[in-house]
């Protein structure tokens, strides 16, 4: 394990400083000039010269990249250019809200999404399975953003349940404000006792996260399917079978079991892809986190904060997948962390 962990500390260090490169390199080109974000579009030109000189900007891309580098290295991130705030302060303000989205999803998505399999796999070629197979079809297929406008036209505007955006309602803060503990306002509120935020910050949630959730559904219920029906052909669930055990036993403990290490599996790399998805579902649903922050910064040319958040990506990325092959090998014995 020790080995193992080393080596994918390695990767992991060369996988973000290729990120870091690449990022820094495209971020240079877009013909955008950050000073005019910084300064407003009646900057003069000594003004603009001078916010080139402070940004680093008037210096060779080895030279801005290695000040960069070297920032990164010691935790100063950099000053976002269009809040004029530290980009560690912007990002880890705004993570709790999309962490909060992004688990109330995933965890809709693999009850939904295991469930929805296994019952397709059971009942496979029946009409259950017909319905469930094509559902998760129209669930990878549809793009977030229009899910998202879909679920607020209809939901929202004709069926009047839940809420259309934001996080919560601006009146809670008058009424019942949920005191900042975690950041995830849905733990706050029930750690704290207070039952209105957390029904208002419960009825915000529901729609971007299951607009969220929609993608992982489809792949975790066609993944979970195929697996189940591979597992349920095998002989020892024949000999279970054979030596009476009950049914729900016999699929729900043994073949469950057996089916699960290739929905780990998918169920990290949808979980790594939410989080990139998870930008589109906040700015449709304006949802106060990293997404909004990332829109943000690519209309204002923001390099740092466009910076920040790619690396921050990255990095979770590599995490889900360590964290994905350590799972996977805890269930099952063949697999070894090698």
């Amino acid at each position: 394990m020790g080995r193992f962990l080393l080596r994918r500390a390695a990767a992991a260090a060369a996988v973000l400083l290729g990120t870091t490169v690449v990022t820094f390199v495209l971020a240079r080109v877009v013909p955008a000039d950050p000073a005019l974000a910084y300064l407003g579009p009646k900057a003069r030109p000594e003004q603009i010269a001078e916010i080139h000189h402070q940004l680093g900007l008037d210096q060779s891309l080895p030279v801005q990249y290695a000040r960069y580098l070297g920032g990164l290295v010691r935790g100063d991130w950099g000053i976002s250019i269009g809040t004029k705030q530290p980009i560690t302060s912007e990002i880890f303000g705004r993570l709790p809200a999309t962490l909060e989205l992004l688990t109330a999803a995933m965890t809709v998505a693999l009850v939904l999404g295991i469930a929805l399999g296994v019952i397709a796999a059971v009942r496979q070629q029946r009409l259950a399975d017909h319905v469930i197979r094509m559902l998760a079809i129209g669930g990878v297929s549809m793009p977030a953003f229009w899910l998202g406008l879909l679920l607020q036209v209809t939901v929202f505007g004709q069926l009047g349940l839940f809420a259309l955006t934001g996080r919560n309602d601006p009146d809670l803060e008058f009424t019942d404000p949920i005191r900042k503990i975690t950041g995830f306002h849905l733990v706050d509120a029930l750690l704290t006792g207070n039952a209105p935020g957390f029904t208002d910050t419960l009825t915000h949630l529901v729609l971007p996260a299951l607009t969220l959730a929609a993608y992982p559904i489809g792949v975790i219920a066609r993944m979970t399917r195929a697996s189940m029906i591979e597992v349920l052909a095998a002989d020892h669930i024949r000999a279970a079978r054979a030596y009476g055990l009950r049914e729900r036993m016999t699929v729900g403990r043994i073949a469950l079991r057996g089916a699960l290490p290739p929905v780990v599996t998918v169920a990290g790399l949808t979980l790594a892809y939410s989080l990139t998805g998870a930008f589109f579902v906040e700015v449709v649903f304006n949802w106060p986190g990293l997404g909004q922050f990332a829109a943000t910064a690519l209309l204002n040319a923001d390099y740092p904060a466009i910076m920040g958040v790619t690396v921050l990506g990255a990095a979770a990325y590599i995490l889900v997948n360590l964290a994905v092959d350590i799972v996977q090998a805890r269930l099952d014995p063949r697999v070894r962390l090698a």
